[in-house]
């Protein structure tokens, strides 16, 4: 997982309210177990028509969302089931932060678990950032917040732990790992209790 301290870029906007996560990624594309490849598959039914030529009107086949690695989205984001496939074709597309007013409990976790950063906004910075696509736009981990072009800094919650992990690269297995001498220590000095 790369790090993720803060950022800058423009947002390309989808304004849909409750895009589940098979329209993120289409159930078809879920028997993969790899997350590269996976951008292809983002938005698919929305992206390319039934040939599977890209249709010209998806905002993110315009020329003004090459580029964007934030994406500002309807209410509700990420509700439907549970896919870790979500999060991964928004990495893999190069989305690295989503911004709404709200973000589906499961999804904000998936996201966290693999450096896509949720980001929940109140509904007025919201409106502002739907009506103003393209905005440059920052988003800084360390200090938990977003900075708007017209000078406004928004806090947005973010658990220690999922931020500690977004700073530093890593994932839980990863974290986990991080800690093998302090656990080997911890099994080597515990008394066996049969």
């Amino acid at each position: 997982m790369e790090k993720i301290i803060r950022f800058t870029s423009r947002t390309v906007v989808l304004a849909q309210a409750d895009i589940d996560t098979d329209q993120i990624v289409p159930a078809r594309f879920l028997t993969t177990t790899t997350r590269e490849g996976l951008g292809k598959a983002l938005f698919a039914d929305w992206r390319y028509d039934d040939k599977g030529k890209p249709r010209p009107d998806f905002v993110l086949n315009q020329p003004a969302a090459a580029g964007c690695s934030i994406l500002v989205a309807g209410d509700n984001f990420g509700c439907g089931s549970s896919r870790e496939h979500a999060p991964w074709a928004l990495v893999d597309y190069g989305i690295r932060a989503v911004i709404s007013t709200g973000i589906a409990d499961i999804f904000r976790n998936n996201s966290l678990k693999n450096g896509l950063v949720p980001v929940i906004v109140d509904a007025d910075s919201h409106a502002w950032l739907l009506a103003n696509p393209g905005a440059e736009v920052s988003v800084d981990v360390e200090a938990c917040q977003i900075s708007l072009p017209d000078g406004r800094k928004l806090g947005f919650p973010l658990d220690r732990f999922s931020r500690y992990c977004l700073l530093n690269g890593v994932d839980q297995l990863g974290y986990l790992l991080q800690q093998s001498e302090a656990i080997s220590r911890f099994e080597k000095n515990r008394a066996w209790q049969p």
